[in-house]
């Protein structure tokens, strides 16, 4: 009888040990497996890697990215494109998308600026960026595409009402984004460019410099968890997280500006 009830009590102990293993790793595979998928504009590209790393860090969920102008991104999501978030660098498109129903209310998340920027030194001797830009040696000035990114709208207005827009219209490199305006600037392709102040942030945009362009509007990123999103509840931490004080002291880092309620 003892030994019967030996050989019980070790089938018991084994089957409670199982239950413990499952117990611990389930939950984990489980959250492996979980991921969002996020449209991000190109603006932010260095600033938001730091925090999906931060939030992949910090909870197990994965952050699957997709990077590229606001015009572009927007024209995927009105097309189908299965994104569970949309991070944009205006406040009109995610309100757009809330008009027609497609997503949830949407937030802002950062107030950003735009810059005059260049790989070359010599290039920030000017009073300021105006008088940067009438310099003899000033061939090529990269500027994101003025329709789909949000970024070289604000530029091409501040030069509009500079009154220099003529002046510089025959040397402008346009690019599809802000990624492809700052390599064309730090790989030296064009002299100077339009490109937001968090790339200066940057270990690239730290060996060139930059002139301010107050005259240019704040650029007030706002985003939207997607209706079509797979697991809403997901993104919709996610989306919290991207306004946490732990974010915030990523974006500070790369100069972006604190929200306030005028915006």
């Amino acid at each position: 009888m003892k030994r019967s009830k030996f050989k019980w009590n070790v089938v018991d102990v084994l089957m409670m040990a199982i239950g413990v293993v499952g117990f611990i790793f389930t939950p984990n595979q489980a959250v492996a497996n979980q991921k969002i998928t996020a449209a991000v504009v190109a603006g932010f590209i260095q600033t938001f890697q730091e925090i999906a790393s931060a939030y992949e860090a910090k909870t197990g969920i994965k952050v699957e990215v997709t990077f590229s102008s606001a015009g572009r991104l927007y024209g995927q999501i009105i097309n189908g494109a299965p994104y569970d978030i949309f991070l944009s660098a205006d406040k009109e498109r995610p309100d757009l998308l809330f008009g027609k129903a497609i997503s949830e209310k949407p937030f802002i998340y950062a107030i950003g600026e735009v810059v005059l920027w260049s790989s070359k030194k010599d290039f920030c001797s000017s009073n300021n960026w105006q008088s940067a830009l009438r310099q003899d040696g000033v061939k090529k000035i990269a500027i994101p595409n003025t329709k789909t990114a949000v970024h070289g709208e604000k530029a091409q207005k501040a030069l509009q009402d500079a009154g220099l827009w003529d002046l510089v219209a025959s040397r402008l490199v346009y690019a599809p984004d802000m990624a492809q305006v700052f390599q064309y600037a730090s790989e030296g392709a064009v002299d100077a460019a339009f490109c937001s102040l968090a790339l200066t942030y940057t270990e690239k945009g730290k060996k060139g410099c930059y002139y301010e362009m107050k005259e240019a509007p704040d650029v007030v990123y706002s985003a939207c968890v997607l209706k079509r999103a797979k697991n809403p509840e997901l993104a919709r931490r996610f989306a919290a997280f991207l306004v946490s004080p732990e974010a915030e002291k990523i974006k500070k880092k790369y100069g972006y500006k604190q929200i306030t309620a005028k915006h």
